[in-house]
This record gives C-alpha cells, sequence and structure tokens, in this order.
C-alpha cells in the first residue's frame, strides 16, 4: 500500500487533514469518505488531483472521491492501515452528525425529496455489490458450463467446479434479505445483528407457518398468498429495520443500563416481529408484485415494439439518471427481480449506455485531432480503456458531460443497442459489471447463454457505432476549436451580460453591453466588491471561486488590501482574512476572462 500513501495523503490534505475524516469506505469506483467539518474541505484542490476523476458532494458531511475499478480499493485499504476515520469525536463533528441523522431519519419518511430516498437505498446495497457480482458471475459461468461443456457432469472436475460456483451464488442469493437487513440497520443506526435477524426471518419456512395459521397461505398457490415467505423482499426488510430503529432508539433510551444488553434486543425484535409480518411484508409484497409486474409488462411484453421501445428509452435515459443521482433507485428494481424470478431483464439495456458514451468519445477524439487540441485527445486516450471495461466516470466527467451535446448523443447511440437486447431477451445474473466484463453475466436469455451473451456483444458494438456517427453528425466541435484558441492564448471574449468591468491597466472601469467582445492585451480584467456575508470568505465559498476560474481556464486572484491570493490556493485564501466589509478586487487572467468575470460577480453578489 505503500505505493498509495503518497496519493492518500493529497487526498486527505484537501479533505482537512486526518482528523477531519469520520469515515472511510468503497463501492466499485468511488472513495466515500464522511467528514467531520464540510467547511475545511478542499473540493477544488481535490477535483484537480491526478487520480481523482471526479467528485461527488450531494449530502451532508459525505464526499464520494471517483478514483476508478480497483485502485479505490487499494485506496480504501490505505486509509485503513493509516488509521483514518477512527480519530475522537469533535464539537464539528457532533453539530455534523445531528445534521445527518436529522436527514436520514426524513428521507424515508418522505420529507426528503425522492432523490434522497433513492440515495438511501444505494447507501444500503453498495457495501453489498462484491457480493450480488460474485453471486452473479457465478451463475453466469456456470449457465456457459452447461452449454459449453454438455458432459460436465459425468467428469469428477466438472461436477465439483458446477457445484462450487452453484453453492458460491446460492450463498448469497438465499439470504439477501439477511444481508441488506444488516446493511439497512448500520445505515439507520439500529444494531446490525437485530436486522440480519429480522432480514433473516424474512425468507424462513416459519413465515409460511404463520400465514396458514391465520388463513393468509395458499397452499395450492403459495406465490399467490397474501402472506409467505420472501413476501416483500429487501423492500419489506428496509422499513422493517427502519421501524427496528426506531423502536430500539426508544427502548434504549428509557431501559436501565445494566439490563439494557439483555433486554434491549430482546424486546426490539418482539416488539418488530409482529407488525413486521403481518402488515409491512403484506404491504411491500404488493410493492414488489407491483414493480416486478410494470417491468415484466414492458421488457418482456409479447409485442416487440414494445420491448424494443422500452430498451431504447431505457439506454438512453440512463445517463442522465446516473448524473442526476436518481439511479439509485433502479438497486430495488433490480433486487426485487433476482429475487423473485432469478434474473434481471432491464440491466442489459442499461449496460449499453457506457457502450454508447465510447463511441461519442471516438467521435469527440476525432474532431479533437483536427482541432489539434492535444490536452482533450490525451484525456480521452486515458479514459476510454475504463469505458470499454464497463467503467464510465472518466468518460462522464472528463469528457462528455462538460461538453453537453455529446453525453445526450451518447445515449441516443446506446439506445439502439437497448432496443436489440431488449428484443432478444437478454437477461442478467446480476448487476453492476458491464462493457466488455459484462458478458459473463448476460446469460439468462431464453435462448440459452451462448446466444444471450453472443447478442449482448454485438449490442454493444451497435451502440458505439451509433454513439460515434450521431455525435459525428450533430456535434460541430466548435468548442473544441475555441480550446484550441485558449491553447494559443488568444485574447478576446464575449460578455454574456452588462457589466461594469475594470481596463487592462487597472486605472478606470469602464461598461460593457452584452455581446461586446472585451480584448485586453494581457488577458485580463477585474471588479470591486464588499463583503457582505457576516462569515466573509471560507473554506466553501473560496472552493466554489476557484471552481468557477477552472472551468473557463482562468487564473483568478483575489486582493485585500495589500494582500493578494490565487484562488486555487485554499490556504492563501484564507490567509486573506476577507471578513464582512472588506472591499476586495477579484481578478481574472486567460482568454475566457470575461466570461469568468461575469460568473464571478454573479457568485459574490448571490452568495457573499
Amino acid at each position: 500500500m505503500s505505493d498509495f500513501r503518497k496519493q492518500v495523503n493529497e487526498i486527505v490534505k484537501c479533505l482537512g487533514g486526518a482528523d477531519n475524516i469520520s469515515s472511510v469506505s468503497n463501492c466499485m469506483t468511488r472513495l466515500r469518505v464522511t467528514v467531520r467539518d464540510e467547511d475545511a474541505v478542499d473540493e477544488n484542490g481535490l477535483e484537480s488531483l491526478g487520480d481523482v476523476l471526479g467528485l461527488v458532494h450531494d449530502r451532508p458531511m459525505a464526499y464520494e472521491i471517483v478514483i476508478g475499478p480497483g485502485k479505490c480499493k487499494k485506496y480504501a485499504d490505505c486509509c485503513k492501515e493509516m488509521g483514518l476515520g477512527k480519530g475522537p469525536e469533535t464539537a464539528g463533528e457532533q453539530k455534523g452528525a445531528a445534521k445527518a441523522g436529522n436527514i436520514q431519519g426524513k428521507q424515508l419518511s418522505g420529507e426528503q425529496s425522492p432523490k434522497a430516498v433513492l440515495k438511501v437505498i444505494g447507501d444500503i446495497f453498495v457495501p453489498l455489490l462484491p457480493g450480488v457480482i460474485t453471486a452473479g458471475l457465478c451463475t453466469g459461468i456456470a449457465s456457459l458450463l452447461i452449454q459449453v461443456v454438455p458432459g460436465y457432469a459425468g467428469s469428477r472436475i466438472g461436477n465439483i467446479v458446477y457445484t462450487v460456483l452453484t453453492l458460491i451464488s446460492t450463498s448469497f442469493m438465499t439470504y439477501i434479505t439477511a444481508w441488506a437487513g444488516y446493511r439497512a440497520a448500520e445505515r439507520f443506526g439500529a444494531t446490525p445483528i437485530l436486522g440480519g435477524m429480522l432480514g433473516m426471518m424474512t425468507c424462513l419456512d416459519g413465515i409460511n407457518a404463520i400465514a396458514l395459521q391465520i388463513g393468509l397461505y395458499q397452499e395450492e398457490a403459495p406465490l399467490q398468498s397474501v402472506l409467505r415467505s420472501g413476501r416483500g423482499g429487501v423492500l419489506a426488510v428496509i422499513f422493517g429495520v427502519l421501524l427496528l430503529s426506531a423502536v430500539e432508539k426508544r427502548i434504549r433510551s428509557r431501559i436501565p443500563d445494566n439490563l439494557e444488553v439483555i433486554l434491549a434486543p430482546l424486546l426490539s425484535l418482539l416488539i418488530c416481529a409482529v407488525p413486521y409480518i403481518l402488515i409491512l411484508m403484506p404491504l411491500l409484497g404488493l410493492v414488489s408484485g407491483g414493480i416486478e409486474w410494470a417491468v415484466s409488462v414492458l421488457c418482456l411484453s409479447e409485442n416487440w415494439m414494445i420491448r424494443a421501445f422500452t430498451g431504447f428509452l431505457s439506454a438512453a435515459l440512463f445517463l442522465p439518471l446516473v448524473a442526476s443521482g436518481m439511479h439509485h433507485g433502479l438497486i430495488a428494481l433490480y433486487a426485487v427481480q433476482l429475487e423473485s424470478l432469478g434474473y434481471i431483464t432491464l440491466y442489459p439495456a442499461l449496460a449499453m449506455a457506457g457502450a454508447g458514451q465510447v463511441g461519442a468519445a471516438l467521435a469527440i477524439r476525432k474532431k479533437a485531432k483536427k482541432a489539434e487540441n492535444g490536452r482533450l485527445c490525451s484525456v480521452i486516450d486515458a479514459a476510454l480503456p475504463a469505458g470499454i471495461l464497463g467503467v464510465g466516470e472518466p468518460l462522464v466527467y472528463g469528457v462528455t458531460l462538460p461538453l453537453g451535446k455529446p453525453f445526450l448523443t451518447a445515449g441516443i447511440g446506446a439506445g439502439f443497442g437497448g432496443a436489440l437486447v431488449m428484443l432478444a431477451e437478454v437477461a442478467s445474473t446480476t448487476w453492476g459489471p458491464s462493457g466488455v466484463l459484462g458478458v459473463f453475466v448476460m446469460t439468462a436469455g431464453p435462448e440459452g447463454a451462448l446466444r444471450s451473451a453472443a447478442i449482448y456483444l454485438a449490442a454493444l458494438l451497435i451502440s458505439c457505432i451509433c454513439g460515434f456517427l450521431i455525435t459525428d453528425l450533430t456535434f460541430d466541435g466548435s468548442e473544441l476549436r475555441l480550446s484550441r484558441d485558449q491553447e494559443n492564448n488568444a485574447p478576446g471574449t464575449i460578455i454574456p451580460e452588462e457589466m461594469e468591468v475594470l481596463t487592462a491597466d487597472h486605472q478606470e472601469y469602464r461598461h460593457v453591453q452584452k455581446g461586446e467582445l472585451l480584448c485586453f492585451e494581457d488577458n485580463s480584467c477585474s471588479f470591486r466588491y464588499t463583503l457582505r456575508d457576516p462569515a466573509g470568505i471560507h473554506a466553501r465559498p473560496a472552493g466554489e471561486i476557484a471552481r468557477l476560474g477552472k472551468a473557463y481556464g482562468c487564473r483568478v486572484t483575489v486582493t485585500a488590501g495589500d494582500r493578494s491570493a490565487r484562488a486555487e490556493s485554499l490556504a492563501e485564501m484564507m490567509e486573506l482574512g476577507a471578513v464582512c466589509g472588506t472591499e476586495l478586487e477579484i481578478s481574472c487572467e486567460g482568454p475566457e476572462a470575461g466570461k469568468a468575470l461575469a460568473a464571478l460577480k454573479a457568485f459574490f453578489e448571490e452568495r457573499l
């Protein structure tokens, strides 16, 4: 891990130091960090680090640092070896934890946005992904083994291999509700083992015995029973653990300390078991059944046109869902289908989004090369291998999303591949792997594993080709040519709104009209502003100032009296000592200084 210690130290520095880190974990591509004081975090500094592909900060105190597959796990292990996330709780952390706890308590009770609720579901399943992927891969490889080696059962080695693969898959899928319950309890603040026990209860035969006693079980048609083993699945478990968390916290606050360790777990489960079994399981069973029915109507329709349209639309819209954070809700849909059917019908179409993005990136590279934009070509060259293997963050954050239109054309190109896999009824044994690596889990189609895998690969190629052609035809590359001008330091930029700007010699202000071409020989301009925010300039707005300058390729300097600071340096900005009433001069240098100036002026007036 020593190879990563230097990079981790840089990340820690930008996060406000080791004492500011409350917890560290990872998913497939992201290092997930919870901090004690987010005002101490240098977001701009994080994004500028070489190994950081992107930064997501959509919840209080929580940061997701996009590192990439494999590497993010090594980073997380290095963080643990360094003892990060184990420091004493500070006053700032207590305040932040209280704030985050209040939000988490509201997220599944309807007081937060749907996006926040979906994010909670995603947080529960992210630590389970290694198990989900491993079980799905083992199922897929076992399916391929049956077709590639028809006589495997007659071979001792073949039989053992098949049995081991099946055991690994079954060990997770049989008890997925228990794993989900354990993780949900960690997320909601309940005792994890109690959440696991509640989840385990869900899939045991005792539920059928209870249902039979109260007349809710149909022996002739068990799957149509109002209450049965597994009814409601992971959705019932999540809401059951939410109830368990509330009950357990209340019991622990009222029971004597010397009896808490014995009575609190017992009473919590006893109180929650009855409403969970008799109310939540049947109720969430209806919800799960409704989700399964809706997906089946669209994805497994006998009408081929409905299937093709569903596949096209799903693949085309997936990237915008990812960008907005709404894709977390799909995890519940995957889990419901995997529990009830043993396969997932929607995921193969969604996996096409990455291939469409690869095609769009290739088209952009063609135009960037023509415009002699070497910087963008280098970014694409570095991101393409990961994109081909199914890791889309480098292309999303580094190429298509910043350019706008290619982000949309990539999705449209992916739609054609999505239509093909849905038309052919290709299904997956899990979710997670995509791109070329996803071929091993796309084996659950009705025509056999080999045919499903072959159609999946063909659909990837179609998505890539369509993404390339549509992007090549609709994206004119003018923004790339502008980047060429920037590399040559060509002065001049269009002012997006009327404003007063300081002339190049910094001696007087002059009024410029919207649309006027502002040309300073040194490509610089500035404005003056008196701080109105009682808190002055602190870490959060300082990071936003640096981010705005970076977005326009400009160097931003903030001057207070006889002190000047580069916006990209959090330390220098803090040393300004800019408090309420301080008069600042904000200057921009670069070919798009006018645009940066307009954005900065609006930011200061709105936030400071």
